[in-house]
C-alpha cells in the first residue's frame, strides 16, 4: 500500500466515518482510480492530501453549475445519494484538473474550527486562575485568528446529561460541546482575562477578502452546516476585536513577540491541528526555542498533534518542562472533549 492510499484510508476511517458520508464514500473510491490518483500526487508533501483535495473540489464546485453540486449538502437542500456521486465527481475533477493543481499550490489546509474553543476555554481559564495573571495568547497557525477571541463566545457544555451554560457576551455566538471527562471546575463561569491576542501564520487569512473567505468555507465539510454557521458568526464577531496577526516564520517571530509582552502577563503559546504539518526538524527547533525562551519568561504550551493526538498543557520554566498535563484526544471539530 502506498502512502497516499494509506492517507485516504486513514482519513476515511478516523475522520470522515460518522462525520461526512460523502467524504467517507469518496475516500474509498478515489484510491482505486489511477486518473484521480495522478491528480492527487500533485499535492505538496507538506499538506494533508485528503483535506486539500476535497476542499479544492468543494471550492470549485461551489462556483460552478456542475451536476456534482447535487451531491453536496452545503450546495443543495436535497442532496442525491452519495453512492451515485463517484462518476460525476471524477468527471468534474478531470475537467478541472488544471484548476485543482493551481489550488494545490496556492491554497493551504488551515484551521478554521471555532468549536475547538470549547476545550481551549477551560484550559486557558485554568491557567488564568492558577497564575492569577491576565493572559497573552500566542497562536501558531492562527489562520484568521478566530480562536484568539474565545472569551467573547458563549458556551453550552453537556455533562452527564446536564447542561452547563457559560455566557460571556450577550447575544454572542453559542458553542455547544460535550465534556466526557471529569466535571469542569467550579470557576468555569469566572471571566477569562486576556490582555493580548497574537497570531502567527505562514499564510494569514483575511476574511474581508471574498476569495479567502470562500476558501475557508470550502474547508468545512459539506454536511457540517453548524460549523459553517458558527464560522460565519465568529467572522463577524471577531472582526472588530483587536488582535495582532503576523505572517512569517514562527522561529523568527516568536522571540521578539514574547520579549515585547508585559511581565505582568502569563504567556500561553498554543496550536491545534497544526503541528502534524511540521517537518520533524521544525518540531525539534520549536521545542528547543520554547525552552530557551522560558529561561526569561514562564511559558505555557498548549497543543496537540506534535507526537500524538492527545491535548497537552506543558509549563516551561528555566529552560525545561517542569509540569505536564495531558487530556485525552478531543473530537477534531470540538464536538466533545475530556476534561481532567
Amino acid at each position: 500500500m502506498d502512502v497516499i492510499t494509506k492517507n485516504f484510508q486513514e482519513f476515511a476511517e478516523n475522520e470522515a466515518k460518522g462525520s461526512s458520508e460523502l467524504y467517507y464514500f469518496l475516500s474509498k473510491r478515489v484510491v482505486e482510480d489511477q486518473d484521480l490518483m495522478e491528480i492527487i500526487r500533485k499535492i505538496p508533501a507538506t499538506q494533508p492530501k485528503p483535506n486539500l483535495f476535497f476542499a479544492s473540489v468543494h471550492y470549485l464546485v461551489s462556483k460552478s453549475d456542475s451536476p456534482l453540486r447535487n451531491y453536496y449538502p452545503s450546495l443543495t437542500e436535497k442532496p442525491l445519494p452519495v453512492e451515485e456521486s463517484f462518476k460525476p465527481f471524477k468527471r468534474f475533477a478531470l475537467n478541472y484538473k488544471q484548476h485543482l493543481i493551481e489550488l494545490f499550490h496556492s491554497k493551504l489546509v488551515q484551521t478554521n474550527e471555532v468549536k475547538r474553543a470549547a476545550y481551549l476555554y477551560p484550559m486557558f481559564l485554568d491557567i488564568n486562575v492558577m497564575t492569577n495573571k491576565p493572559l497573552t495568547l500566542i497562536e501558531i497557525g492562527t489562520s484568521a485568528g478566530l480562536l484568539l477571541c474565545l472569551d467573547v463566545y458563549n458556551y453550552e457544555y453537556k455533562e452527564e446529561n446536564q447542561l452547563l451554560t457559560v455566557e460571556n457576551v450577550q447575544d454572542s455566538l453559542f458553542i455547544q460541546s460535550e465534556n466526557k471527562g471529569e466535571k469542569l471546575p467550579s470557576y468555569i463561569r469566572t471571566r477569562l482575562k486576556i490582555n493580548n491576542r497574537i497570531g502567527i501564520d505562514l499564510n494569514l487569512v483575511d476574511l474581508t477578502n471574498e476569495e479567502e473567505y470562500e476558501w475557508m468555507l470550502a474547508l468545512i465539510w459539506p454536511e457540517h452546516s453548524e460549523r459553517r454557521k458558527q464560522f460565519k458568526e465568529a467572522s463577524k464577531i471577531t472582526n472588530g476585536i483587536q488582535k495582532e496577526l503576523y505572517e512569517g516564520d514562527l522561529l523568527e517571530l516568536l522571540p521578539k513577540l514574547i520579549q515585547s509582552t508585559s511581565p505582568e502577563d502569563q504567556i500561553v503559546v498554543f496550536h491545534t491541528h497544526v503541528a502534524n504539518q511540521f517537518p520533524v526538524q521544525l518540531k525539534m527547533d520549536f521545542e528547543y526555542l520554547l525552552k530557551e525562551l522560558s529561561n526569561d519568561r514562564t511559558i505555557y504550551h498548549v497543543y496537540n498533534n506534535m507526537y500524538d493526538t492527545d491535548i497537552h498543557q506543558d509549563l516551561l520554566e528555566n529552560g525545561k518542562v517542569v509540569e505536564e498535563k495531558t487530556f485525552n484526544k478531543a473530537d477534531g471539530h470540538g464536538r466533545w472533549f475530556y476534561w481532567k
